[in-house]
């Protein structure tokens, strides 16, 4: 990977690679789940502090059969032995669950895929009644081996009773000098054990993780998927091909969603929501109606119905607007409510404040809600009309309907329904004249 990251916490779809093994796999509601680490392991489990994972570190690392051993003294002496890979990420839970089902009756079930290109991979070898006889590792095969196009994903369901017998039999006489859990389908074979063969829903499912290009061919894959999800259940997309999701996003009815935009963590577009080109939306609920020009950054916020946000805009964590709201070109809105009808269109910044309804904020207007050391807030009441340039310098409350003029800095109370305004006095200088450069 060219990186000091662990591969399996480099991120797919903004989810670390293991994270997606966990989650399909906790579709299964296992017994126990372990996990067993190599390189970088002090990393990978501090990624996970509140997982109810167990670890195992594989010291030397000597293949595949080597870490089943490892996990050994923690597994069930009964059941089924689910094994799966961390750089697998996506894996879907209806083919981990169709693999157990081979492995019923104390069968062992293997996942397999027909591959063109089965280059680097082990191969299926099979009797001329069509059973699997065991796998042959790349290395190890024979000429006429490395033409079969059947191949072993690595991906395999174990009956738990029979697993230390079986290990305890591997061998690392193998041109990589490793103990191969894949050398176990020919003891089982050897012992009568049946072996059960399915493949992936999607030929995209077994692939794995070895380098960057190989992530972002994952990446795509993923975002395609889910584009396609999305259409589906009749989302409008301009291009499915430039479309990112990186956690849930959920859409009502008649949702459009332009060119360029990423979804974060969970996201709500309800019913007619319209997103603009090249926006970005993290942790958000949009209300029904609403359009988020282009350009916007999106956080943590909450938008009611009918409102429109952007072009250009942010939204911080903390903000919540009623409906009919409107925050325009280079507006910034922090830890603040807006009430219905509220608009601030034009260059400003609304911080720590409660803002009701129906009140215009004058392009240039921001509340000074942080003093250097402690973070104070502004209420504005309903029907007010802020002026252009004004300071609110908190903790400041403006009284119903007032008007503050422009180029104010407010540090008191203000009344209601009454004009306030904090200005010097203008004053035109007579016979100045503007310097001159010197020759």
């Amino acid at each position: 990977m060219v990186s000091a990251r662990p591969k399996v916490l480099h991120a797919l779809a903004g989810k670390a690679l293991l994270q997606h093994v966990l989650d399909s796999v906790s579709s299964l509601q296992p017994h126990t789940t372990v996990v067993v680490l190599g390189h970088g392991a002090a990393a990978v489990k501090t990624a996970f502090p509140h997982a109810s994972l167990h670890w195992i570190l594989q010291e030397p690392q000597r293949g595949t059969g080597h870490a089943l051993q490892q996990a050994l003294p923690l597994l069930p002496r009964d059941g089924t032995v689910l094994v799966l890979y961390g750089d697998v990420p996506l894996l879907q839970p209806y083919t981990l669950h169709a693999l157990c089902l081979q492995a019923q009756g104390g069968a062992i079930g293997l996942l397999v895929q027909e591959l063109s290109n089965p280059k680097g991979y082990g191969r299926i070898l099979r009797n001329p009644a069509g059973e699997v006889v065991g796998i042959r590792e790349e290395r190890d095969a024979s000429p006429h081996e490395r033409t079969i196009t059947e191949i072993n994903t690595g991906i395999m369901a174990l009956p738990a009773n029979r697993l230390e017998h079986w290990l305890s039999g591997l061998s690392c006489e193998n041109a990589q000098g490793e103990y191969y859990l894949t050398d176990v389908i020919a003891l089982a074979v050897q012992e009568g054990v049946p072996v059960r063969t399915c493949a992936p829903g999607h030929a995209w499912e077994a692939l794995g993780v070895n380098d960057k290009r190989q992530l972002a061919q994952l990446e795509r894959i993923f975002q395609e998927e889910t584009a396609d999800r999305l259409l589906e259940s009749g989302v409008t997309l301009a291009d499915p091909r430039r479309l990112d999701v990186r956690g849930t996003l959920q859409c009502g009815r008649d949702v459009q969603i332009d060119i360029g935009c990423v979804f974060e963590g969970n996201v709500v577009l309800e019913e007619g929501v319209r997103i603009g080109p090249y926006c970005l939306l993290r942790d958000c609920r949009i209300g029904a109606g609403s359009v988020v020009q282009a350009f916007s950054f999106l956080e943590g916020a909450e938008v009611g119905q009918d409102c429109q946000i952007g072009p250009y805009a942010r939204l911080r964590p903390g903000t919540v607007t009623a409906q009919q709201v409107h925050v325009g070109n280079f507006v910034e809105i922090k830890n603040s409510t807006l009430g219905e009808g509220t608009k601030a269109n034009h260059l400003s910044y609304v911080g720590d404040s409660s803002v009701g309804a129906r009140v215009n904020v004058g392009a240039g207007t921001i509340t000074c809600n942080y003093d250097g050391a402690n973070k104070h807030r502004t209420i504005i009441e309903d029907d007010v009309f802020i002026g252009s340039d004004t300071q609110l310098v908190a903790p400041v409350t403006v009284g119903r309907g007032a008007t503050i003029g422009a180029g104010s800095t407010i540090v008191s109370p203000v009344p209601p329904e009454q004009l306030t305004l904090s200005r010097s006095k203008q004053v035109t200088v007579a016979r100045w004249k503007r310097p001159a450069k010197k020759p």
